[in-house]
């Protein structure tokens, strides 16, 4: 008696995770080598829970001449970090803070600053 393999691929999404900070956010780095560092937030990647930070984990790339006659380079990109390692930041008072949600006086839902008070948004 043989038993039947199935070759059923599981038809699941990746999960889009919910972050606390958006693309223009300004940011610092809490954790790892780049600690300390002050950027803007260049891209998010929401199914991996990523950002992509200006200035921030700087990573170096040899690429081949694809073409006779042509020359080699050398790329330097930043790579995304977890959104988890950074943390907003206030240009004003030069603090990162965490966040909450308060509304303003037109009643919309509104991010600000737990520290200082400033709305984000």
């Amino acid at each position: 008696m043989q038993k039947k393999l199935s070759n059923k691929k599981t038809n699941t999404t990746p999960t889009r995770y919910k972050m606390h900070v958006k693309k223009g956010d300004t940011v610092q780095v809490i954790t790892g080598k780049d600690k300390g560092k002050v950027g803007e937030i260049l891209r998010t990647l929401p199914k991996m829970s990523k950002v992509v930070v200006k200035g921030v984990n700087i990573r170096t790339k040899h690429v081949k001449p694809q073409q006779e006659g042509e020359t080699g380079q050398i790329l330097t990109f930043e790579a995304p970090i977890h959104s988890s390692n950074v943390m907003l930041y206030s240009n004003k008072q030069k603090i990162a803070s965490r966040i909450c949600y308060t509304f303003n006086s037109e009643g919309r839902k509104v991010r600000m600053l737990k520290k200082t008070g400033e709305i984000i948004d």
